[in-house]
């Protein structure tokens, strides 16, 4: 198998329903309580992209999509309608909006990250498939210009240039746009094209492939 380094279609993408996933068993005990294990440490995304057609057209689009990814063979790039930024959506990516790491002088290479968490707890999620261009790097909060950094697009590592690695102790930042990275979780798409016309949305799973 392979990544086919293409996104699914926008228009479509923004009209998909779905989002993270976990995995976790609940025991109910003899006393009326409950354990809980956590299956899973980080969450997997799953969307179903029948969601967002609405004409002829949209579903030709994704059959022809589909059709080039020969199904579940091969991954490719999903944006996700509602967590696509290092930041709120509402807003640009910053460069600050994100820490991936802290440096010692030395080390050249960071890989991007987003934390969710609050009070209560939090979370790390691996960002691979950061969208070429949309990188911004801070060090101790100050901006670093592009050409003293670099970044891989399909695996999210920034990398800084020969004698330009962060200082000892220096919060390494970054703000950026990215995708899910994606495959069919069907190999058949099932349409029946008078119902499709009375309003039925045919189902086409799509499932986040972890890093």
């Amino acid at each position: 198998m392979a990544f086919h380094e293409i996104r699914f279609p926008l228009r479509l993408a923004l009209g998909t329903s779905g989002g993270p996933e976990r995995r976790t068993d609940i025991v109910s005990l003899s006393n009326g309580r409950e354990t809980r294990n956590q299956r899973w440490a980080r969450a997997r995304r799953r969307y179903d992209a029948g969601s967002g057609i609405r004409s002829l057209d949209d579903l030709y689009a994704v059959l022809a999509f589909f059709e080039a990814r020969s199904g579940r063979l091969h991954g490719f790039r999903f944006r996700d309608p509602v967590d696509f930024r290092s930041g709120p959506p509402g807003r640009p990516a910053q460069a600050t909006d994100q820490r991936i790491g802290t440096g010692d002088g030395m080390r050249l290479t960071f890989p991007l990250i987003k934390t969710y968490a609050d009070a209560g707890g939090g979370t790390v999620r691996d960002i691979a498939k950061p969208v070429a261009g949309s990188l911004l790097i801070a060090v101790a909060g100050r901006p670093v210009a592009s050409s003293d950094v670099s970044c891989d697009w399909t695996s999210g590592l920034v990398t800084f240039a020969a004698g330009k690695a962060p200082a000892v102790g220096a919060a390494v930042q970054a703000g950026f746009e990215f995708d899910v990275p994606v495959r069919f979780d069907a190999d058949r798409i099932d349409i029946d094209l008078a119902q499709f016309q009375a309003g039925r949305i045919p189902t086409i799973p799509l499932v986040e492939i972890r890093p």
